[in-house]
């Protein structure tokens, strides 16, 4: 008997490879990465555009970025194709188009004007970029969703490059021509790519704007101030997102001046653990 199993078995394992079981290979998704790829495209685009001095196109390719880099989760957790990789991915691009590229657009654009102070400014620029990033990735599990800690990359890189492509813009169609040639607008450019790199590694919090339902009922009003604000931004687009984006860039301040005057808790960590790691996050 102890023959006959022993044959049976040793059968099993010469199985001819058409009949052995085939081990499914992993494999990575293409949709959402493609949303992701072409975000990735718009930062580098933006970045070619800079260089070859083009500031206004460069701007509209951080923009368009911007819109792309908001499609490709919503896409992954539609179609059920999240995946680590996508994740991964996503921190990459934003950190070519939303760290990269803004801190290169606005030293070419006028920071190079400062000398050092200009390349310092658009390095620590960059710099928080990473740390933000960083910071998103590894508190991802702990952090309330409706809220970023820290004013997100592409809010700040709105900020940077909405200047540009607000005064630049204004210079190419006759407007604003003496404003942009002061040399006061390097400073200024200076301050907003210091306020907007600075702000991304704050513990201010953010709207995320996640909680938003597409299917729950709002009120008559809302929709007549969502026409409002399309109409507005469709008189003149530069102005319109760059005052917008101002306004979220001050927001997250406001807020956890709020909630302190209001004795609340203001931070975003969202769940308490007991590890190393994490101490001084739940402040």
């Amino acid at each position: 008997m102890d023959d006959d199993a022993g044959l049976q078995a040793e059968a099993q394992n010469r199985l001819p490879p058409a009949f052995e079981p085939r081990k499914r290979r992993k494999g990575i998704y293409i949709l959402p990465n493609l949303f992701t790829l072409a975000a990735l495209f718009g930062g580098f685009f933006a970045i070619v555009m800079a260089m070859n001095g083009q500031f206004r196109t460069a701007a509209l390719g951080v923009f368009a970025a911007m819109v792309l880099d908001s499609l490709d989760g919503r896409v992954a957790r539609l179609t059920h194709t999240q995946s680590a990789f996508g994740e991964q991915m996503d921190s990459l691009s934003d950190m070519v188009s939303f760290g990269v590229a803004p801190a290169l657009i606005a030293y070419e654009w006028s920071l190079k004007g400062l000398g050092r102070w200009g390349w310092i400014a658009a390095f620590i620029y960059c710099a928080c970029a990473a740390l933000r990033l960083a910071r998103f990735n590894v508190n991802a599990g702990v952090i309330d969703k409706r809220w970023f800690q820290g004013l997100p990359s592409p809010a700040a890189a709105a900020l940077v490059v909405g200047l540009v492509w607000l005064v630049s813009g204004s210079l190419e169609d006759g407007g604003w021509a003496t404003f942009a040639t002061f040399p006061q607008i390097r400073w200024i450019t200076f301050g907003f790519t210091l306020y907007a790199g600075l702000t991304m590694v704050t513990n201010a919090p953010f709207y995320s704007f996640k909680d938003i339902r597409m299917k729950r009922s709002v009120p008559f009003a809302a929709i007549v101030l969502i026409v409002l604000l399309i109409a507005m931004i469709n008189i003149d687009p530069p102005t319109a997102l760059f005052g917008l984006f101002v306004v979220y860039g001050i927001s997250g301040y406001a807020v956890y001046a709020w909630r302190r005057a209001k004795g609340q808790h203001v931070s975003v960590i969202s769940v308490s653990t007991n590890e190393p790691d994490e101490r001084g996050l739940h402040r």
